[in-house]
């Protein structure tokens, strides 16, 4: 069973990051550039959560505020469940669907590793599906 350290390894342990005190729409800029769907929020060092489009849309545009006066702090989803890069990918999957989020913090001795989405693990298992199907057509055709 394929585990998150190697969609890390795959996909890169590059995590971008904003502070707490940064207005919503200069972490909404940075995520564009980067085309990602959250960002980390690091204040000292330390992960303190991450800001993601949901939060954007449900916190900001939704009860009317600006994101270029909101701080990300304000925001930011600090309840995520944390995993680490030995839990496999059904458990994420399970932990996605049961609180109902696209993305996991990945912490490797209580340090921030990377981040990884939904669709990292929906990646990952049709990677795995057509690597099974390929063993299979290779079996089939060497009996």
């Amino acid at each position: 069973m394929k585990n998150v350290a190697q969609i890390l390894d795959r996909k890169g342990k590059n995590v971008i990051s904003v502070e707490p005190d940064r207005h919503v729409l200069d972490a909404l800029k940075i995520m564009a550039e980067k085309n990602i769907g959250s960002i980390a929020v690091i204040e000292n060092g330390e992960y303190r959560g991450l800001m993601t489009e949901r939060d954007y849309a449900r916190k900001i545009i939704l009860q009317g505020k600006t994101s270029s006066e909101t701080k990300v702090g304000d925001i930011m989803s600090t309840d995520l469940p944390k995993i680490n890069p030995q839990d496999n990918i059904d458990h994420c999957m399970v932990l996605m669907s049961d609180a109902n989020i696209r993305y996991l913090p990945v912490f490797e001795n209580n340090q921030l590793c990377g981040i990884i989405s939904i669709n990292d693990l929906v990646k990952e298992t049709i990677l795995d599906q057509r690597n099974t199907i390929e063993q299979l057509h290779n079996y089939i055709r060497s009996t």
